[in-house]
């Protein structure tokens, strides 16, 4: 089973940037798909981001074109770019896997779908 630990947030005006990274436990990191999610106040935990096993990447739209996900799977890493951030990004990030496809992890609900979550990072936006 691959753990997850992320870091990396902080407090930013709006169209600032921030990188959140995501280190990960485990041999067969590898195989796994990656994905980001984040989850604002009084709001259900949403998908932002995901990375397969080969590199392959997809968004949510509301952050394609300002994030960038990127693995480094010499170091077990997942990271996040955030560029052009806006207060509406405003939430605790959180990161977990999948033995799949990023078109699975994409699918996949937060509340039901994986076993466990790391205590995430906070990411504030002001505007």
């Amino acid at each position: 089973q691959v753990q997850v630990v992320e870091s990396g947030g902080g407090s930013v005006q709006a169209g600032g940037s921030l990188r959140l990274s995501c280190a990960a436990s485990g041999r067969t990191f590898s195989s796994y798909a990656v994905g980001w999610f984040r989850q604002a106040p009084g709001k259900e935990r949403e998908f932002v981001a995901a990375i397969g096993w080969a590199g392959d990447t997809i968004y949510v739209d509301s952050v394609n074109g300002r994030f960038t996900i990127s693995r480094d799977n010499t170091k077990n890493t997942v990271d996040l770019q955030m560029n052009s951030l806006k207060p509406q990004d405003t939430a605790v990030y959180y990161c977990n896997t999948a033995l799949g496809s990023v078109d699975l992890i994409r699918a996949m609900t937060p509340s039901r779908d994986f076993r466990s979550w790391g205590q995430g990072t906070q990411v504030t936006v002001s505007s």
